[in-house]
């Protein structure tokens, strides 16, 4: 049979709450409501269908403090990862939300109201405490510990939530199952031992052959359970990686194995967020779980260590294994050896054997470059999907942002650019316009600083569109504030390829080559807030290539640029 849930009882809101239903649908209509962020949707969905059982809702203060400072509930219960519903303090005072209010939580995505909280208190937290406790480190480098600082509201709100809609997907619907539905699941197949495997990116043969080998030694099946919620910044999406999953499923043996789907916000905790999964797959029957080597691990910190040692994640879950009543199952890193064709633990490696191992970096570095994979380290129709994802760069889109003053030469430098990206051929070439982007995208706007990072923004989001699309799009507005130029490489880099340029060309030639007089009228006091005269222009702080056109002509400057392109494989056969 299916383990039991931690606690001892699977917290099933909807099947609990299902008999008030339209009672609260009702309510939710009538009463203030918040719009939840990805995180706490994510959140939310396991509250509601029993994955964070025994949670019933977002932790109180007492809960919280007792989760930071000793991994408890205050009944003594076992939970290592606080579960806070943040909201700006001024938004719960526009709303007048107190201990007692009722409010109605909306998806985020199609404003559907999916529960009520009824609030038992509001409260404030340290962030530093939080990342010392929780994450082991106040530094920003960890991305829950970023998050923390920079996108967590000021004021938590505690209390018990009543369930009104499950969140709605369209993706991949028929494996997105409910902890109920996992354990039926089981039930149908008599499944009485489950592994349950936990993995936030592609699978290849060696993650096969892990699963595998737990099953083997533990007399059991395995339940594939990717998190498709949130993982790491820079991880493959989970379209691509959920088709991966699927393929590799055929690779098992008939019966041995079933995917389904988890909507987990990993914080990548390392030790605490083990122990965290662990209750996550009791909840959802396994009876084994494995845990491997940097679970949940974000990686470096800012002096370039890692933040968790390579065991300590296992370590933590055997220190709770009698509280946990779920067996992990260790496993060190496998590596491949060639001449016997198979895969082993590497620390059960002979002296002197030979191995091969891809790492992620380079794995990546052949997706990028179109190098081959060997089927050693990979399945085909793997590597298929991922080669689909993850295009070669003469196929993928780039932008160049050209910034600098007014009458620079930026402009003439973008035309050139564009007429030898088209003769390259191979994609379609954009130029954004500073003049024509204020005519046709942002006519409405002034020039305060505000206004003028609105039109840089606006410009960021259609170079991204069009990087994505596999687009050259080359920009040239003056852009003369850091933070805007920084988000806007944030938004492309995301898409693609992202260089920025400055034209660095002097004020006194820029004014020279002013034939309409601009500058002229900026310094008569006739214009203000004029870039250069009496508005300040942020020299960028680490341009891909700083040019000045008093000192080279427009067609060496669009060669520099074109080298650049051909030095990362954007144009060019290799």
């Amino acid at each position: 049979m299916a383990n039991s849930p931690h606690g001892g009882i699977l917290k099933d809101l909807h099947v609990r709450d299902e008999p008030i239903r339209d009672q609260l649908l009702a309510e939710a209509e009538q009463i203030p409501s918040v719009t939840l962020t990805d995180r706490q949707l994510c959140d939310l969905e396991l509250i509601l269908n029993g994955g964070f059982s025994p949670l019933e809702g977002f932790l109180t203060q007492a809960e919280y403090e007792g989760v930071v400072h000793s991994s408890r509930l205050p009944d003594g219960t076992l939970w290592t990862m606080p579960i806070y519903l943040d909201i700006d303090g001024a938004e719960l005072s526009r709303l007048d939300v107190a201990a007692g209010s009722r409010l109605a939580l909306r998806d985020p995505r199609d404003d559907q109201p999916l529960a009520i909280i009824t609030v038992s208190d509001l409260y404030k937290a340290d962030p530093a405490v939080e990342a010392e406790k929780v994450y082991g480190a106040n530094d920003q480098a960890h991305p829950a510990v970023h998050y923390l600082f920079n996108q967590t509201r000021d004021t938590y709100v505690g209390g018990r939530v009543q369930a009104i809609n499950a969140p709605q997907h369209y993706d991949y619907v028929s494996i997105r199952r409910s902890p109920a539905e996992v354990r039926a699941l089981f039930r149908k197949l008599n499944w009485t031992r489950v592994v349950a495997f936990q993995t936030r990116n592609p699978m290849h043969r060696a993650h096969r052959e892990l699963t595998v080998r737990a099953a083997r030694t533990r007399h059991a099946n395995v339940l594939i359970q990717p998190v498709v919620g949130l993982t790491k910044p820079g991880d493959i999406d989970h379209f691509t990686r959920v088709r991966v999953y699927q393929a590799i499923m055929a690779k098992y043996p008939n019966g041995m194995a079933q995917l389904s789907l988890l909507p987990l916000a990993m914080r990548m905790g390392g030790p605490r967020e083990a122990v965290w999964h662990a209750i996550i797959r009791k909840n959802f029957g396994a009876t084994h779980f494995i845990v491997g080597r940097d679970h949940a691990g974000p990686g470096s910190n800012s002096q370039g260590q890692d933040f968790y040692g390579p065991y300590e994640a296992q370590e933590l879950v055997i220190k709770y294994k009698d509280e946990l009543d779920i067996e992990m199952v260790p496993f060190q890193m496998l590596t491949y050896l060639p001449d016997t064709d198979e895969y082993q633990p590497i620390n059960e490696v002979p002296e002197g054997v030979k191995t091969l191992n891809i790492s992620g970096t380079e794995l990546r570095r052949r997706l990028k470059t179109g190098a081959p994979i060997p089927e050693w380290f990979s399945y085909p129709e793997v590597v298929r999907i991922l080669r689909e994802a993850n295009p070669p760069r003469d196929t993928q889109g780039f932008t160049v942002l050209l910034t600098g003053l007014h009458a620079s030469g930026k402009e003439a430098i973008a035309r050139a650019l564009q007429v030898a990206l088209n003769q390259e051929g191979g994609r379609s070439v954009s130029l954004l316009l500073g003049e024509t982007i204020r005519q046709e995208l942002s006519s409405e706007l002034g020039y305060t600083k505000r206004e003028r990072d609105i039109n840089v923004t606006r410009i960021g989001f259609v170079a991204a569109e069009l990087t994505r699309a596999g687009a050259a799009c080359i920009a040239a507005p003056i852009a003369p504030y850091e933070a805007a130029r920084n988000l806007v490489k944030q938004q492309v880099s995301k898409a693609g390829g992202f260089y920025l340029v400055h034209v660095a060309t002097p004020l006194e030639q820029c004014i020279k080559n002013d034939r309409a007089g601009v500058y002229k009228r900026a310094i008569a006091g006739e214009i203000k807030g004029f870039t250069g005269i009496d508005d300040v222009y942020e020299t960028p702080a680490s341009p891909d290539l700083v040019v000045d056109t008093t000192k080279t002509s427009t067609s060496q400057i669009v060669h520099e640029i074109i080298l650049l392109l051909e030095r990362d494989g954007y144009i060019g056969d290799r």
